[in-house]
């Protein structure tokens, strides 16, 4: 059976971008009669969540212990201790600490479905936060001109032909570098405003056509006819859903935020079965050189959204939080040391969040040395002592199946560390 690959390539359709403009008024008008949900057979998901900016790790998970952070940062210092200044730090370990805004997490962590790994990072030291992303986000530190993104390379190594263009979803207005290439993934801004954004023309193809099957009847393409049909059941069945008054399970509440109606959004997917197998998301704001603050401010106010969205979607999974594994992540962290705004200035590592029934959760996995100016990368920041390929791939690898590394991640051979049990 021709691939969904070959369907994208020879039939000319992108269905790479669902926003609220430019829309084609046929493909609005030909809606009708949806499949039952559960088109496709559900398989694992992994959601991928991308805080844009750079998060300061040190302020989300905090070596409380380390005295010379404590000299580093005379006003953005935050302890564990129950008498401090400020709301203390949840002690998660007698040494790390969790912002006092990111509480919705202290269940998962003591549950042991949750993992943090400290000192995560990219082995390229660039501090510019286009190149650090794209970076990241290609799979490849070291190859600017990489064309596909290592979230759509895993698409293709799943090998699951499903007819579905939603096999990778990003709840973004437009796609995100991570699902560039030629496997199946679609951007979607808002399930309520439904819509489809074309990216060229379909060769032959009469642009009135009055239905979906017209337009299969019109295509020239015969990879269109054979691969097309069940994506657009699919896109029908979408159209067909009262996705506005979605009832989360379980009384779950997402926040009133991007990252919490996306990662609602992306539940309402799962639930629907339309083949989705990655899930893209993300939150911005994190770029924090001035007035980052403490226990309140934009930091605690981010670190409170990216939790209490987090925590939402997964209360909302239930019974099927076994599908499921959330792995946030960022594209550097922050100097150790303050600046003069009350801020932090561009660094090198930073931490992430992986949550799952599969994780080894309850610990601070990776190494971060004392915070001596001797220990620092070049002499100011959190040195990178684990590379994000190691625990992109081994999340890939342990909940999806995904054992091609080689293609995962071009150039890299390290070693997993042990995130997954």
């Amino acid at each position: 059976m021709t691939s969904r690959r070959g369907f994208l390539k020879a039939g000319g359709l992108a269905l790479f971008g669902i926003g609220l403009g430019g829309v084609p008024g046929f493909l609005m008008d030909a809606v009708a009669g949806a499949k039952p949900l559960g088109l496709f057979k559900r398989r694992k998901i992994m959601v991928c969540i991308f805080q844009r900016g750079a998060m300061d790790g040190l302020m989300a998970v905090t070596p409380f212990t380390d005295q010379y952070l404590k000299a580093a940062r005379p006003t953005l210092f935050m302890s564990a201790a129950k008498n401090s200044a400020v709301k203390p730090l949840i002690d998660l370990d007698g040494h790390f600490g969790l912002h006092p805004s990111m509480a919705g997490f202290e269940s998962v962590f003591r549950d042991k479905r949750m993992a943090i790994v400290h000192g995560i990072g990219s082995p390229n030291a660039t501090r510019s936060h286009f190149d650090a992303q794209d970076y990241m986000e290609s799979g490849t530190p070291f190859k600017k001109g990489t064309e596909t993104g290592w979230l759509n390379r895993a698409v293709g190594l799943l090998g699951h032909d499903a007819a579905t263009p939603f096999q990778g979803v990003s709840l973004t207005s437009s796609l995100p570098r991570s699902f560039y290439g030629d496997n199946p993934a679609v951007a979607i801004s808002n399930l309520q405003d439904f819509n489809i954004q074309m990216r060229g023309n379909i060769k032959g193809a009469n642009m009135a056509a009055k239905s979906f099957e017209d337009l299969y009847d019109q295509t020239s393409s015969g990879l269109l006819k054979e691969t097309g049909k069940e994506s657009f059941d699919a896109i029908k069945m979408l159209q067909k859903t009262d996705t506005k008054n979605y009832k989360p399970a379980n009384n779950a509440i997402y926040p009133n935020t991007a990252l919490g109606n996306s990662l609602k959004q992306i539940a309402q997917l799962i639930k629907m079965d339309v083949g989705m197998e990655v899930a893209f998301a993300e939150s911005g704001g994190w770029d924090t050189h001035f007035n980052q603050g403490t226990d309140t401010g934009i930091f605690s106010r981010n670190v409170n959204d990216l939790s209490e969205s987090i925590m939402a979607f997964w209360t909302d999974m239930g019974t099927l939080q076994d599908d499921v594994t959330v792995m946030t992540m960022t594209e550097f962290g922050r100097t150790v040391k303050q600046n003069g705004t009350g801020g932090t200035d561009h660094g090198r590592a930073s931490c992430n969040f992986i949550l799952g029934n599969g994780v080894k959760g309850g610990l601070v996995h990776g190494t971060v040395n004392q915070l001596a100016v001797e220990n620092l990368e070049d002499g100011r920041d959190l040195a990178v002592t684990t590379d994000f390929r190691s625990v992109f791939s081994e999340v890939a690898d342990r909940h999806l199946g995904i054992s091609n590394d080689k293609v995962l991640f071009p150039d890299w051979n390290g070693n997993k560390i042990g995130v997954m049990s």
